[in-house]
């Protein structure tokens, strides 16, 4: 894989909020067939070794299905019908997802791997499901937030012990916001 100026994250608690994770600060994050293929693996859709044909088609599918599952949980988050964009989940959630398999790895446990290569449709179709069990079940949907940083719209599930977690992530949106804080109090302090 390549450079990049950015790192592929799954903090989020879901693979439909990671994948709506990559279209957001600080640039596109599906920019090419191999940084989705690295996303697939890194959210555990695929196995790391996975060779897929990741070309234009497979990324405008899922940059599309991101897009939809972002619409509609920005709207539900709001209170709010989308219904446009949970007709397009739904119907990327009727699809079959890749067909699996158990086989002996050599210490003699079993793997589940794949029982053929997945094709793009039954991939999409585990993200679209994955959007659909979140938004209807109401214990996980009461979780869901926006992340509060300057220039932050990742969604995440706020799983803190108190349901008082205000950032993505504590290590990049929570330290920008105390290094703030702490600027503001240093230019404060010297106008004294």
């Amino acid at each position: 894989m390549g450079s990049y100026a950015y790192e592929l994250r799954f903090d989020s608690g879901r693979i439909c909020l990671d994948l709506v994770a990559t279209g957001v600060y600080p640039a596109e994050q599906l920019d090419c067939g191999e940084r989705l293929t690295a996303w697939l693996a890194g959210a555990g859709l695929v196995p790391p070794d996975t060779t897929l044909p990741a070309d234009l088609a497979w990324l405008s599918g899922f940059i599309e299905l991101r897009e939809y599952v972002r619409q509609l949980v920005r709207a539900e988050i709001a209170g709010r019908p989308a219904e446009a964009a949970l007709d397009r989940v739904n119907a990327y959630a009727s699809g079959s997802p890749p067909a699996l398999k158990a086989v002996r790895r050599p210490d003699g446990t079993l793997a589940k791997t794949f029982a053929a290569a997945p094709p793009r449709d039954a991939l999409l179709a585990v993200v679209a499901r994955d959007t659909v069990d979140l938004l209807t079940d109401p214990a996980a949907r009461a979780l869901l937030r926006q992340c509060e940083g300057d220039n932050c719209a990742r969604l995440y599930l706020d799983t803190s012990r108190g349901r008082r977690r205000r950032w993505c992530s504590s290590e990049v949106c929570g330290n920008r916001e105390r290094v703030a804080r702490h600027r503001r109090r240093a230019a404060v302090g010297a106008q004294a």
